[in-house]
């Protein structure tokens, strides 16, 4: 039975949360049910746009989306057949739209969105466009569904950037009832633990090209996700965890009769949720509407986090959940993230954690095991919405096909197999697999999960390098000796799109094996499949901004703590604060597309409040002050930190701040206050 106490931990977090978020949730809600009460917003269009909108519709799907009767289910896809994950979805949309049409329903293609393979970018020029692409999606899926002419939609995406961008942008129309529909993980190829030796290996120079291609070749064989626990496959468990996938959906292979029933069902999930599922026969409210903006909401927020925490999901999810939250209204912070991670403990050994892929997580129990411990050790909330239904217990049920039809039956009570997946009164670790570093470098994470206990804390010298490239080549060329922690700065969001550092693991790894004692710190991110190298990543504020790591040297004593959770430079506050910050190399911004994005690089807020351009206002002010409608947030800078302003979409007063390039909002901060324009009523 599902425990009916929380953790008190989990209630206070949660607690706060709420109440951190009260005013810009308030604003979102009362948004999106304006929004619903409109609904069918085709109804409403002229008759011109309305017959633009099914011109090229069949004559049954013409006749119905005249008529306003049948829902009309948008499919938002991420496809394309470049990337393994999202091949699969070629057929999708004509499978997704005969099923919607059995259900009752009607759907159309609202749209496509990009989708970058990180796989395929890593140390290239553009993984400088991989964060950015998130932001990118969320505006197409925005664009995608602004038509007026959808009561719910299905989105087709898995890979890293791809699925936050998705619900960012769905969360936008939080009127909508949304499903996310997985395409599933590849079969279990080349053992990732194998793969990585061979890289290392590689690195080392005892291995050439033609074995490191075909072991990456065996290790990535066919159409399907990435099967470590990556980004990727971390944004599975948070669709399932969320609500937003049906139970059991996410790790199921593609092209089985078992993933074929899971997307037919999703389909006709979609029609019995839908904006016009809202009334009854008799009028009444039909308990079924299940808008997305109410699904995530703090409560499904909380158990996000904990489900990546217990997993030792992906680090890059400490930016993307914390994005997604805010698209919904919500404050979450890498303080509430460090405070969970205390109280959850790791429940799962998936690579980069362990020798285990999600095929084998999966057939040990998957997440209807997980989900099941979490709830009743009270670190789950159960009495949340989901598109499935109310309640989150019934994620802890297995699907079935039984006589051709998905069925559900009860979940495993055990792990199937105790050196993957364990329960809460057996863990592998006592705490989560994430953990927040601070001190007077700045704030940054760390994974755990994947590091040896001997490796969690060092204090070594600093050798610090302005990029990746630099870094590489110092190890190929021997300088790299002694104890050491590699700083590689100028790699934040503002610097260049904060790219993954992927290829830094195995010459780190290769240090590490002969028996120096290293580590990583840097402003950028690492793979989601990064591991057993203590890596403090994600700092801010970032060495472009102004941050400490702008002012470290080679040689200073650089101490990473992460059973502490401390992050310091052993310089004295006066002799950091007085050293010139250096100044980031003239960077490449052309080719490869970069140049596209300066307008990103300049607005992109900080790691720790989701490294977004969305929620950053846009507006300036002159010199002597005036008014910006904010959107609920601003960029950071040294000399005055980001603030929440009164609402999102407020006039809030500007004026000038000492020592700024700009006049800043004004907001909640050294006892100011942000000032509502009384004209708009608020």
């Amino acid at each position: 039975m599902t425990s009916s106490v929380h953790h008190p931990v989990l209630a206070a977090v949660t607690q706060r949360v709420i109440d951190r978020s009260r005013l810009e949730r308030s604003a979102y809600l009362d948004r999106i049910d304006r929004a619903a009460d409109r609904e069918p917003a085709r109804a409403r269009l002229a008759c011109a746009n309305l017959a633009h909108g099914f011109a090229a519709a069949g004559p049954a799907d013409k006749e119905a989306l005249r008529a306003t009767m049948k829902p009309n289910v948008a499919i938002v896809s991420a496809y394309n057949d470049m990337l393994s994950a999202h091949q699969p979805f070629e057929t999708y949309p004509a499978r997704l739209k005969k099923q919607v049409l059995r259900s009752g329903g009607i759907a159309q293609f609202a749209g496509g969105v990009p989708a970058m393979c990180d796989g395929i970018t890593q140390g290239r020029d553009g993984m400088q466009l991989s964060l950015f692409s998130r932001d990118v999606i969320a505006m197409s899926t925005a664009i995608a569904l602004s038509h007026d002419m959808f009561d719910a939609a299905l989105m087709l995406g898995v890979c890293d950037k791809i699925v936050p961008g998705l619900l960012i942008g769905a969360l936008s129309f939080g009127h909508l009832p949304t499903i996310f529909v997985p395409a599933g993980p590849m079969t279990s190829g080349l053992p990732n633990s194998e793969k990585s030796r061979i890289r290392q290996a590689y690195a080392a120079g005892e291995v050439g090209r033609e074995e490191l291609l075909a072991a990456e070749a065996a290790s990535y064989h066919s159409a399907g996700t990435c099967t470590f626990y990556g980004t990727a496959n971390s944004n599975q468990l948070l669709m399932e965890v969320l609500g937003l996938h049906l139970p059991g959906s996410s790790f199921v292979n593609p092209g089985t009769p078992l993933r074929d029933a899971f997307t037919d069902a999703a389909a006709a999930r979609s029609v019995a949720i839908s904006g016009l599922a809202r009334r009854g026969a008799d009028g009444s409210a039909a308990n079924e509407f299940t808008p997305i903006g109410r699904v995530v909401d703090e409560k499904s927020i909380m158990n996000a986090a904990v489900a990546l925490l217990a997993t030792g999901g992906s680090t890059n999810h400490t930016v993307h959940l914390v994005a997604i939250a805010r698209a919904a209204g919500i404050t979450l912070t890498w303080d509430d993230l460090s405070e969970l991670s205390e109280i959850v403990p790791l429940l799962a050994r998936v690579y980069p954690n362990g020798a285990a892929d999600v095929n084998h997580f999966h057939a040990a129990g998957g997440l209807a095991f997980t989900i099941g411990t979490l709830l009743d050790a009270g670190l789950l909330h159960e009495d949340v919405q989901t598109v499935a239904g109310p309640g989150l217990r019934r994620y802890t049920r297995e699907a079935r096909l039984i006589d051709g039809r998905l069925a559900y039956l009860d979940g495993p009570a055990e792990s199937h197999d105790r050196d993957v997946l364990r329960g809460v009164d057996d863990p592998f670790a006592a705490d989560g697999g994430l953990k927040m570093l601070s001190g007077n470098l700045g704030r940054a994470v760390i994974k755990t999960s994947a590091v040896a206990d001997r490796q969690r804390t060092i204090t070594a010298p600093a050798r610090v390098f302005d990029d990746q490239a630099q870094f590489l080549a110092a190890f190929e060329a021997g300088e790299l000796t002694g104890d050491l922690v590699a700083a590689i700065r100028f790699q934040g969001p503002a610097a260049n799109g904060m790219p993954e550092l992927h290829k830094l693991t195995p010459p780190l790894g290769v240090l590490q094996d002969r028996g120096q004692r290293v580590a990583l710190v840097t402003d950028g991110r690492m793979s989601g499949a990064s591991g057993k190298i203590p890596a403090a990543i994600h700092l801010t504020p970032e060495a472009s901004a102004g941050g400490a790591l702008a002012r470290l040297r080679d040689g200073d004593l650089v101490t990473l703590n992460s059973l502490t959770g401390r992050l310091e430079v052993h310089v004295s506050d006066d002799k950091l604060a007085a050293r010139t910050p250096a100044v980031a190399p003239a960077a490449e911004v052309y080719g490869t597309g970069r140049e596209l994005f300066g307008a990103f690089r300049a607005q992109v807020g900080p790691a720790d409040t989701g490294a977004s351009v969305l929620f950053a206002s846009s507006a300036r002010a002159d010199a002597t002050g005036g008014e910006v409608r904010t959107s609920g947030w601003i960029d950071s800078t040294p000399e005055f930190q980001p603030v929440r302003a009164i609402q999102p979409d407020v006039l809030a007063t500007v004026r000038p701040v000492p020592g700024a390039d700009e006049p800043r909002l004004i907001g909640q901060h050294d006892g100011l206050d942000a000032v509502a324009n009384p004209e708009l009523g608020q």
